[in-house]
């Protein structure tokens, strides 16, 4: 191998019009040109660097070929003053692990650093770059080109957020967690069985520590390689659209770690992170904050989100800690922040980045879609960027779920009283494209599991969680559950533990899991829940006020009538006969689903015939129908109008 970079650079694969991109901010497919690229020259392999280190007195190359030696493989820097650094090393081949020494004209402080555009890392704790390429052949065809028909706004969003790493782990080989090609059949199957429409995982890009189960990332374009290479991930992303299941990814623009192999101070500057402390710094994760308003870390974040959706099929990014990104006093005291030029609290230069981020998804890649987690009522957060909005396709709906679980915490003979908290959401429900999270946030740091908040004996706190779920899948947004929360995990989420499996061999655990198989089902099938989940024309309250009963009612409704749904729900374990309500026409109702089957181990109450209605006012209806209410559950009526 040459111990000298090749000082003439035809090979590079920067243009003029990619420095002027990369320079404006503007350059989303950096992946391509930036990190490192296997190539031929001339007959001779080896592999092509480039690294953007502005500040650098020089940028050598180290690794496994050189003896870790600085010096011993300089890059050159270009001369369009765009800070970039390349070069070629004959012979250097895929697998190979290396790092930039970079000396910087600051001090001339050395820093080693792993590549940020790195396709694939030594695995924790160590943590080299690794030169890779891949040739996958993918199979997922068919579902990329009916995407757009299958992941829209008006189609059903079922998704099991999933931690990679304790999902489940093999007890007989000391704990280890399932690799991907393992999960690639068992998770897949699992969540086809249970009848999900989407896994969102949480973050799979490589990061050095476990307890930030992900969300402290040093490698933005790596796959972590715990559980495989990148084409076995690739393999999990094909088997689950083989299996037409959509896939989504936790991504990570709002912060990320100081380690020293990582993007802080990575040339001897604060060349990613604001320079500026009250900018640059999150007291809540301890962790640096990008800098927003700089084009060339504008290019690096729109390209990595960029990068997964076109190297790894995927189909959504769900956006964490946006509230974050949105606010420069978020979680600052005053006195620890500084306003805008207009003297407003917004962070502009990251609210800009939001929506060319969403702007550049939604004209790149036809039927994916973008989730903000943003627990403000910031305004427009799924609205179109053209519409003066953030250009999110969804919005996690954190009030809902602080109310509902608020709600369910309570005795039921105490809800009558707090009946405005389990309806309050849908006088806002339609402000945004909701979707309602039951996520990983909510089983951790003492919080207790969601069937651990369920109050009453060993068979209502089971009543009391299908009914939770019932009430989810029926009420407008798309839905997520976190894994374990769909068998009635008992135990916090421990992200060095396996989910307890061992549960399901309990009839109330059993019970839980095949409701949630079913509601899913339901909501998949039924156009009702799903067609106009974000309108107001696909909701429609029949009785909201109820509370003596602690018993909600309402439609669900769809592009045609004949698809409308009849929801009940009755939050106290009193059995009511002879509940009356009102519909919207004459006709007949017969019970669709029932949370309180004896398969989910319910009581078996039901109502068992078609049910006629009669013409007696109530509700505000000139129709009404007397049902039998089961305890502690909700009941799915189809109607079927009268000739």
């Amino acid at each position: 191998m040459s111990s000298t970079i090749e000082k003439v650079l035809p090979h590079s694969l920067f243009t003029e019009f990619d420095i002027d991109l990369f320079k404006s901010g503007k350059h989303h497919r950096l992946y391509e040109k930036m990190g490192a690229h296997l190539l031929e020259k001339d007959g001779v392999k080896g592999c092509y660097f480039a690294v953007w280190a502005p500040s650098a007195k020089s940028v050598s190359v180290i690794g496994d070929f050189n003896y870790w030696q600085k010096g011993e493989h300089p890059l050159m820097v270009r001369w369009d003053e765009s800070g970039i650094w390349e070069g070629f090393i004959p012979g250097v081949e895929k697998g190979t692990k290396y790092k930039y020494k970079i000396i910087s004209h600051n001090q001339d402080i050395e820093t080693e650093k792993a590549d940020p555009y790195a396709f694939y890392t030594e695995q924790s704790p160590n943590t080299a770059s690794v030169v890779w390429n891949d040739n996958y052949a993918w199979k997922d065809t068919k579902w990329l080109k009916n995407r757009a028909a299958v992941n829209g706004l008006d189609k059903p969003y079922a998704v099991y957020e999933v931690h990679l790493g304790s999902w489940k782990r093999k007890i007989e080989e000391a704990g280890r967690a399932l690799t991907y090609k393992e999960l690639a059949t068992e998770l897949v199957s699992y969540v086809k069985k249970m009848n999900f429409t989407h896994v969102e995982f949480m973050p799979v890009m490589e990061y050095p520590y476990d307890p930030s189960w992900g969300y402290q990332i040093t490698g933005y374009f790596a796959p972590t390689s715990r559980f495989g290479e990148p084409e076995d991930f690739k393999l999990l992303v094909d088997k689950l659209h083989q299996a037409g299941i959509g896939v989504i990814l936790d991504w990570v623009p709002s912060h990320f770690p100081d380690d020293a192999h990582g993007l802080g101070f990575f040339d001897g500057s604060h060349l990613y992170e604001h320079p500026d402390r009250k900018k640059g710094y999150h007291p809540d994760w301890k962790s640096l904050i990008f800098n927003y308003g700089r084009n060339e870390v504008r290019s690096f974040l729109i390209s990595n989100a960029l990068f997964w959706l076109d190297r790894y099929h995927v189909d959504g990014l769900r956006v964490d800690a946006v509230a974050s990104m949105l606010y420069l006093d978020y979680s600052r005291e005053e006195g620890e922040w500084d306003p805008n030029v207009f003297g407003g609290r917004e962070n502009l230069e990251a609210i800009s980045l939001i929506k060319e981020f969403n702007e550049a998804v939604y004209a790149n890649f036809e039927g994916v879609q973008t989730i903000a987690e943003e627990s403000t009522s910031f305004t427009g957060v799924s609205k179109p960027v053209y519409l003066g909005g953030l250009g999110f396709g969804m919005k996690w709906m954190m009030g809902w779920m602080h109310d509902t679980l608020e709600y369910f915490k309570k005795g039921p003979v105490h809800r009558k009283y707090h009946q405005n908290d389990i309806t309050f959401s849908m006088t806002y429900a339609f402000s945004e494209n909701f979707m309602l999270p039951l996520s990983h946030d909510e089983v951790v740091h003492g919080k207790s599991s969601i069937f651990g908040r369920m109050p009453g004996d060993e068979w209502q706190r089971f009543a009391n969680l299908r009914l939770l779920y019932g009430y989810m899948f029926t009420h407008p947004g798309a839905n997520l559950l976190f894994m374990g929360n769909e068998f009635g995990q008992t135990n916090e989420w421990n992200f060095q533990n396996s989910l307890d499996w061992h549960l399901l061999q309990y009839e109330g655990h059993k019970g839980v899991q095949s409701f949630v198989s079913d509601v899913n089902l339901l909501y998949k099938k039924e156009a009702a829940l799903h067609e106009k989940q974000f309108s107001n024309e696909g909701f429609e309250w029949i009785n909201y006020g109820d509370a003596d009963n602690s018993v909600l009612s309402y439609l669900r409704k769809g592009h045609f009538i004949e698809n409308d749904l009849l929801i009940v729900c009755n939050f106290t374990p009193v059995v009511r006969e002879n509940y009356r309500i009102g519909v919207p026409r004459k006709g007949t109702l017969w019970e669709a689903f029932n949370s309180d089957d004896k398969k989910y181990y319910g009581t078996g109450i039901s109502n068992s015939k078609r049910l006629t209605t009669e013409e007696i006012h109530y509700n505000g209806r000139d129709f009404s129908v007397a049902i039998t209410l089961p305890p502690l559950a909700v009941v799915v009526f189809k109607m079927e109008n009268s000739e």
